[in-house]
């Protein structure tokens, strides 16, 4: 995997490269260890773990890591026991945000519940187009989804 691009001030950097964490081993650090080591309040050091956490998954960015915690995911066990499709986390981000996501933000959802209920899988957002395609013409969109698109 690669490095998870996270938003670390020079502080927090400093605090880890004294510590010799490197940050694609940030993961592997709990949230208690991330405040003793980084000097950082609990709610931060989730927030960091969890980026990092979820970057750790092929395909997700930081972009989309974010929007996981926004819906109040910190590990990729909190999303299997929530028991959310991937559809269900897009509807509840585009709530969140009041716009309608890009499709392929639906197929990064779905591959994260895939991941979070597969450990190791090694499938992309890509694999999970057709799945979203026909679950949105069986299905469609929630009647209060929201008019405006994202990138308006």
């Amino acid at each position: 995997m690669s490095t998870p691009k996270l938003p670390l001030t020079d502080d927090e950097r400093k605090h880890l490269r004294h510590a010799k964490v490197k940050l694609i081993d940030l993961k592997n650090c709990s949230v208690h260890e991330l405040c003793l080591i980084m000097h950082v309040p609990q709610e931060r050091a989730a927030l960091l773990r969890a980026l990092a956490l979820f970057q750790n998954v092929p395909s997700i960015g930081p972009s989309l890591a974010q929007n996981l915690y926004e819906l109040g995911f910190h590990s990729l066990e909190q999303i299997k026991s929530s028991g959310e499709s991937g559809a269900q986390l897009v509807e509840r981000l585009e709530r969140l945000h009041g716009v309608w996501m890009d499709p392929c933000v639906e197929d990064v959802m779905r591959l994260a519940v895939h991941h979070a209920n597969h450990s190791g899988s090694d499938k992309q957002w890509w694999d999970f187009t057709t799945e979203r395609k026909q679950y949105r013409a069986e299905h469609g969109y929630p009647v209060d989804r929201p008019g405006k698109a994202w990138h308006e």
